[in-house]
């Protein structure tokens, strides 16, 4: 609801009611995407009613939250698993319906005093701790393992007992991460948003920052729709189209976000053991199912699956280069060259370094009966993704500072054509 001052500008006063439908329009888009991508994976076979606490621990993990593996199997058995990974499609699309809510009512202003924002901020922020904290509590199940035909089996049925597998989430740590989270979705709509008011002190900063915010934003959308393209192509034409779509709904940034590093130069080590694999194409879980810990970058790609791998580079630079000419051209004409090429390195630096902290991937689960069954077996496995982090963010600093240098010569001379006019 709105008022108005004697001199007839509006003030926007915004309720527990709109606040309200941003948090639950951001909890019911999240939840639909990982219900929908964890049935095309197939939980609805999870025994025991489990499949509603998945889907929870899934929006959980989304927002930053951990999921801790627990296990009983008796004295004469032993458990052990952890997981660290955040399912990107879900993260995607909560923080742009979020972000879109949070919006919304601020369009179309002049300005907004910092105690307004504060005050709107805080409503949501209320409200999102509580949905949180209630995930939270729901994102815990236990339910029965069962061992199935072989010497484990034999040995369940021989001592009597079954495995028991159960999740749950540390709910302090989830809570604190999930206001993080909501942070900094509230903070980047705002340094993208053109319409969005701020506080008079903070405009200047908006000048400066918002084509790079705007511009990195951009970038990750478009490799998420470059991907998503490629998947619906395999999807169509090569089968398994549940898996695909599996992989859309949970994981597709997780893909295109690699595969933009990776273009970039930046090396990740990982490791795929056991029957789990990375939900990632068939190529990149040959090269990291090796007996060690491996290396992913451009050259073991080109090196396992022929020269057709160097198309990434291209690709990533094009997207850079575009980037970069798309920021200098939504800044003022006044922004030197070299002050697009930092504003560039620095944000395209920060974008890595979010990219290799979200998409890192740790998960174990080992499973063993006097003996029988260690890592490595049918019952366990492990699955391992992590970057080299300060490479990673040295050579987007390179890139940021050649193609942003690079768009706004390119940026300058459209400005030039354009005020040339046609008889120039």
């Amino acid at each position: 609801m709105s008022s108005r001052t004697d001199s007839g500008r509006p003030i926007a006063r915004h309720g527990w009611g709109p606040a309200l439908a941003t948090v639950l329009g951001t909890l019911i888009t999240m939840g639909a995407v990982a219900a929908l991508g964890l049935w095309a994976a197939g939980a609805t076979d999870l025994p025991e009613g489990s499949f509603p606490p998945v889907v929870a621990a899934a929006v959980v993990t989304a927002v930053g939250g951990t999921v801790e593996l627990s296990g009983d199997a008796g004295g004469l058995a032993g458990t052990e698993g952890g997981l660290t990974v955040i399912p990107l499609s879900v993260t995607l699309a909560g923080a742009l319906v979020l972000g879109g809510g949070f919006l919304r009512p601020l369009r179309h202003r002049d300005g907004a005093g910092a105690p307004e924002l504060a005050g709107w901020t805080a409503r949501i922020a209320a409200l999102w701790l509580l949905a949180v904290l209630g995930l939270a509590l729901v994102a815990r199940h236990t339910f029965e393992l069962s061992l199935g035909d072989g010497p484990l089996g034999d040995l369940g049925d021989l001592f009597g007992f079954t495995p028991v597998v159960g999740f749950s989430t540390n709910v302090v740590p989830t809570v604190l991460i999930g206001l993080l989270w909501l942070a900094g979705v509230l903070v980047v709509s705002l340094a993208v948003s053109r319409d969005a008011p701020l506080p008079s002190g903070l405009l200047r900063l908006r000048t400066a920052v918002r084509p790079a915010a705007w511009g990195m934003v951009g970038l990750l959308l478009a490799a998420v729709v470059i991907c998503l393209v490629i998947a619906l192509v395999v999807a169509a034409t090569r089968g398994h189209p549940a898996e695909t779509f599996a992989v859309i709904l949970l994981g597709l940034p997780n893909i295109a976000w690699l595969a933009l590093t990776v273009g970039l130069g930046a090396t990740w080590d990982g490791r795929v053991e056991g029957p789990f694999g990375l939900p990632m194409p068939h190529v990149l879980d040959e090269v990291l199912r090796t007996p060690d810990v491996s290396v992913l970058n451009l050259g073991t790609l080109v090196e396992h699956d022929g020269g057709k791998w160097w198309w990434l580079l291209v690709v990533v630079a094009a997207l850079l280069l575009a980037t970069a000419f798309a920021t200098a051209a939504c800044s003022p004409a006044r922004v030197r060259a070299w002050q697009h090429a930092v504003r560039m390195a620095v944000a395209l630096a920060l974008t890595v370094l979010m990219i290799c902290l979200m998409a890192r991937i740790t998960a174990r689960l080992g499973l063993s009966v006097l003996g029988i069954g260690g890592l490595g077996e049918g019952f366990s496995g492990q699955v391992l993704l992590r970057p080299r982090l300060w490479g990673a963010v040295g050579l987007a600093l390179l890139w940021g500072l050649v193609t942003g240098f690079a768009g706004a010569l390119l940026a300058r001379a459209v400005r030039r054509r354009d005020a040339a006019g046609p008889g120039g």
